[in-house]
């Protein structure tokens, strides 16, 4: 028998819509969508969620209601992750939501968002090469999951999303080299586990996902964002510096023209690159994919073959 459910990801930056069917161990992907939230916005670095912020997710859950409607009935599972983990008043923000859209906000630890980020991945690929590295940049966090046999074999998350950095230090514009190094800076000096668990390793592959690693392939393929799916896509290391180098050398006027780079990714993407050339350069990293799968596609991997 078919069943049809709908997934929210409430994250750090935007809420995302996943309507899918599955019957046995296949599936139909229905509907993808996103809307703004910025739930970061004036208080992440606080770990204090915003009377604004609960306004802009009330109104995307909104939004999303009505479309899961018109795809007929569906199970709505809803999930939030780093924004709303770590904030010091989410009880307030969870209820008040539930009061307001009637849908229970499921809040996952950094654990379990690598778990299924990790699926996700899997779901897409089938089979993930040994020593392959999954990463998953977000607003209030980023995911780091180490593969061996198609399975996980370590798994972080780490409160360096592109929200909180960009409160840190806040970038000039266009950003300069300074405050290039100072970011890299502050990224690497909190990344020691990673460091420490990948050394002598060999990473086979660096495997992207969700929204930054999303806007890096529409730039590349010169796409308007959410007009091309990709399961699974290959980075060429040589396209990636070419982005790299636009990026950091660019003001914010010419970002908002830029093909492929949506209005939320504006400001973030800057870091977001720094942040993956960090990782790239640091663990010799000589191939990238990119996934349009991640936490909600991960879900439906559970819902799948549990």
């Amino acid at each position: 028998m078919t069943k049809r459910i709908a997934i929210i990801d409430l994250g750090t930056n935007t809420c995302n819509l996943l309507i899918a069917e599955y019957q046995d161990q296949t599936y139909q992907i229905l509907y993808q969508g996103k809307e703004v939230v910025k739930l970061g916005k004036n208080g992440i670095d606080k770990n204090q969620l915003t009377q604004d912020g609960l306004d802009r997710a009330i109104l995307a859950f909104q939004k999303h209601l009505d479309r899961i409607g018109n795809f007929g009935s569906a199970e709505v599972i809803a999930l939030a992750t780093s924004a709303i983990r770590e904030a010091k008043n989410r009880d307030w923000f969870q209820q008040t939501l539930e009061m307001q859209t009637g849908i229970k906000l499921q809040i996952i630890s950094g654990e379990k968002e690598a778990d299924l980020i990790f699926k996700g991945v899997k779901l897409a690929f089938g089979e993930i090469e040994n020593h392959s590295l999954i990463l998953d940049i977000g607003g209030g966090s980023n995911e780091f999951i180490l593969t061996e046999v198609n399975q996980p074999i370590w798994s972080q998350s780490f409160q360096l999303g592109m929200a909180r950095i960009i409160e840190q230090i806040p970038p000039s514009d266009p950003i300069s080299p300074e405050e290039i190094s100072q970011i890299n800076t502050w990224f690497e000096s909190r990344l020691d586990s990673l460091w420490n668990r990948t050394r002598n390793f060999g990473i086979a592959s660096l495997i992207g996902c969700s929204g930054a690693f999303d806007t890096l392939a529409d730039l590349i393929d010169q796409t308007d964002p959410g007009t091309k799916i990709r399961i699974k896509q290959e980075v060429k290391l040589n396209d990636f510096d070419w982005i790299y180098r636009m990026l950091i050398k660019s003001t914010t006027a010419e970002r908002t023209q830029m093909k492929g780079l949506e209005p939320i990714r504006i400001e973030m993407i800057v870091p977001s690159v720094l942040f993956m050339k960090l990782v790239i350069d640091r663990l010799n990293i000589q191939k990238i994919y990119q996934t349009d799968y991640a936490l909600r596609e991960g879900v439906l991997y559970e819902l799948i073959f549990s």
